[in-house]
């Protein structure tokens, strides 16, 4: 079974991750749930329900020198909803979470990424998202943003976030060579 890590940030569509899990355990994978503290927070009252779902314990931190890693390794791994911050994050290798830490070690890994933002049309306008979403690009990540994958919505309003183009993301990255240095 190939190994799925699934990790979010605080963006409206965690709330959603539950039924993506399912979504992407029906494709095959086992699942691992690793989500910011602050989504972590908000589904604090889903954690429990979250692990039995997944069978794996919800990650929302680094763990301790010399503990033993308690998910089995990632085959690939889908960082979404990516908020601003942890993309922006992530692209300048500011690891200040075990989630956008993970996705930053995974590139030097060469384990197949895929990210999706979730940015509001005013985040859209600040010229460090567009730095952030090439470089994380030329790095080999595979960023769903604009035609064909996430398109910002107007600041207060909400629209259909599309988990299933992710997934089908995921399903063809893990079977594609990641470009060389």
């Amino acid at each position: 079974m190939t190994t799925l890590y699934l990790l979010g940030s605080a963006a409206p569509p965690v709330l959603e991750i539950g039924s993506v899990i399912e979504a992407a355990q029906g494709r095959g994978y086992d699942v691992c749930l690793g989500l910011t503290p602050s989504a972590a927070r908000w589904l604090d009252p889903q954690l429990a329900e979250l692990e039995q779902l997944t069978g794996h314990p919800v990650r929302s931190a680094y763990r301790a020198p010399g503990a033993g890693d308690v998910w089995p390794r990632a085959d690939v791994a889908l960082f979404a909803p990516a908020t601003f911050n942890s993309l922006n994050s992530w692209a300048l290798g500011l690891t200040s979470s075990f989630v956008v830490g993970f996705a930053a070690e995974a590139i030097g890994k060469s384990i197949p990424l895929v990210a999706m933002p979730c940015v509001n049309s005013a985040y859209a306008q600040h010229r460090a998202l567009d730095r952030s979403i090439a470089e994380l690009r030329s790095m080999g990540v595979s960023v769903l943003y604009g035609a064909g994958g996430f398109v910002p919505n107007p600041s207060g309003e909400r629209w259909p976030y599309p988990w299933g183009l992710a997934l089908d993301e995921v399903d063809d990255v893990r079977n594609r060579p990641l470009p060389g240095p």
